[in-house]
Parts: C-alpha cells; sequence; structure tokens
C-alpha cells in the first residue's frame, strides 16, 4: 500500500482528493496548518497540524512517505496584487524547503498543484495546451510559475520524480464562499443571503469551470499513470463567463424564491481575460475525462448550498 502525503489536504479540493485516494488503496497522511481538521475526513486517515515550511518537521512527517501531494497555498490573485512581497514571502520558501526535503528523503513522486488558471496568462488561443508560453499577469500567477521552475529544478538536479498540475476553476460541495477564489460558491452564498453578485467587466471573466470531484480524479489520474517531469492540464475545454454562471444558477435560485442581483464593477488589471484548458494531453495518456457535466454540478453545488442554508434556518 502507497502512502501519500497530502500537503494542505484539508482545503476544498484536498478534502475531496483525500477521499479518492483511500479509495486507491492509499494510506494517506494530511499536512495542514490548520490546529484542528476543519473538514471531516476518514477515520484513517493521520493528520499533522503544522507549517509544511518547518524544515525540522519534514524529514519525520515524510518519513516512510511515497508520494507527496503539494496543495497547499496562502494567497489568492487579489491578497497577491495586494501585497506581492508577502505572497512570495508566505509561499515560495516553503515550497522550496518541502521540495528539498521531500529530495532527501528520496520519495517516488512528487506532485505540484500549480494553477491554470494564472500561469499561462493572456493568450491568442484557446482552448491553452502546456506548451504554450507561460507570462503570467499576476504576482500569483509569477509566483505559481517559479514554485514550478523550482520543481523542475529539483527533478534535474536530485532526481525529483515530479509533475506539475495546473487545474482550471474547481467547485463544488463544500467550497468556501467569500474567500477572493471561487465565484460559483460565492455567487450562490450570495444569492442565499440576499446580497448583490459582483462581476468584473460587463460580462466578467471567462473560465474553465470543472467540478472538484473531476479534478481529484484528474489528479489521481496523474499520480498513477502521469509521465514523471511533465505537466498537465486539468479542465473541461469549456469557458464560461460570469454572467453564464448566474443564468446557471438563476432557475434553481428562483424555484424557491431566490433572486439573482448582480453588481457590474470594473474589470481588474490581474484578472486573466480568457483562460479555457486543453487537457487532451492528459486524456491521451492516462484516460481521464470530465465526468460531471456543467449542468449537472451547479444542480449539486446549489442544493449542497441550500440544504445548508435550509438547515441553519431551523
Amino acid at each position: 500500500m502507497k502512502h501519500c502525503c497530502v500537503i494542505g489536504g484539508d482545503g476544498f479540493i484536498g478534502t475531496w482528493l483525500v477521499d479518492r485516494l483511500i479509495e486507491h488503496d492509499r494510506k494517506v497522511t494530511i499536512l495542514d496548518i490548520n490546529p484542528t481538521p476543519q473538514r471531516s475526513h476518514p477515520e484513517s486517515v493521520h493528520y499533522i497540524a503544522a507549517d509544511y515550511g518547518q524544515k525540522d518537521l519534514l524529514a519525520a512527517a515524510l518519513d516512510g512517505v511515497d508520494e507527496v501531494i503539494h496543495l497547499a497555498y496562502s494567497t489568492v490573485p487579489k491578497t497577491s496584487f495586494d501585497d506581492p512581497v508577502e505572497d512570495i514571502r508566505n509561499n515560495l520558501p516553503a515550497t522550496v524547503t518541502l521540495l528539498e526535503a521531500a529530495s532527501n528523503v528520496r520519495v517516488e513522486k512528487f506532485i505540484l498543484i500549480s494553477s491554470g488558471g494564472t500561469v499561462y496568462g493572456k493568450v491568442d488561443k484557446v482552448p491553452i495546451r502546456e506548451e504554450h508560453p507561460t507570462n503570467p499577469i499576476s504576482p500569483y500567477g509569477i509566483t505559481k510559475l517559479a514554485t514550478e521552475k523550482y520543481a523542475v529544478m529539483f527533478g534535474e538536479l536530485k532526481g525529483l520524480a515530479v509533475i506539475c498540475v495546473r487545474p482550471g476553476n474547481a467547485y463544488g460541495q463544500g467550497q468556501k464562499p467569500f474567500v477572493g477564489q471561487g465565484f460559483v460558491s460565492t455567487a450562490i452564498a450570495s444569492i442565499l443571503k440576499g446580497r448583490e453578485v459582483t462581476i468584473f467587466g460587463q460580462t466578467g471573466t471567462v473560465r474553465d469551470y470543472i467540478h472538484v470531484a473531476d479534478i481529484a480524479d484528474g489528479i489521481i489520474a496523474i499520480l498513477e499513470h502521469g509521465s514523471v517531469n511533465s505537466c498537465y492540464n486539468i479542465g473541461t475545454g469549456i469557458g464560461r463567463t460570469n454572467r453564464d454562471i448566474l443564468d446557471a444558477i438563476r432557475p434553481l435560485a428562483e424555484s424557491v424564491g431566490f433572486k439573482v442581483m448582480v453588481n457590474t464593477a470594473p474589470a481588474r488589471p490581474f484578472d486573466v481575460p480568457v483562460n479555457i484548458l486543453d487537457s487532451t494531453k492528459l486524456a491521451n495518456e492516462t484516460g481521464w475525462k470530465p465526468a460531471i457535466s456543467f449542468e449537472d454540478g451547479i444542480k449539486r453545488t446549489w442544493n449542497w448550498f441550500y440544504g445548508k442554508y435550509t438547515s441553519d434556518k431551523k
């Protein structure tokens, strides 16, 4: 049985991924900064509350670990734009420390979760393939790309078996709203609270929205069948504007008496206007493909949030 350590496994994607890893017969350790788990995990999961940038702790935490999946990241594009130096400090040194520790204990595979939405920057052609030039326009994207470059370096110089993953915009049940990322969850939560939903620009940005379960399955496919020292997109190949998202949510909201109110704000300079990912490489090499349609995913997400809303009202 492989032993997988998920850095940031108490987060949104991490929680779904941990469940999938156990289904794939893996022993799982979560290393997360939360003092106690904020989400529910299977009893078999070993939880370590720690900062993954602590060099003295990592050697013990990674002892006996075969695989590392690095999901942790402490900022979002907006906060990185507000304080780009803090974005570097909070994320890059810790990731380099983790890469070094994983190299020293010679883990069999290291999966670095990067960002499909920011590392490419502005593009002339979509969907975007992995070999497209990377010219990020936000500090967040630049730091994410820097972590990829460091991972590649450790692969070249220390033999660390690294794979970089660039997922699209995750959404689904359990995503936290109002944290600067996750338009779907923030839009639904805003509607349920009777608030306006803010979009930046007349239609908002175009993104490749993919259900979190499909991202988790994509990461598993890469872990088990992906090529070492390679990079993979995880997306649907379909772009949707923020207004498209609201149009999909509107009938679900109106059917139970909620209105969708929209506030249009000026476009933000650090938002990539269009980002749609080509996942042909992942599909061809691993057989992965999205299993949850957008319509079904939005319905599942709305029902989860609405169920939580009605439960909290009782």
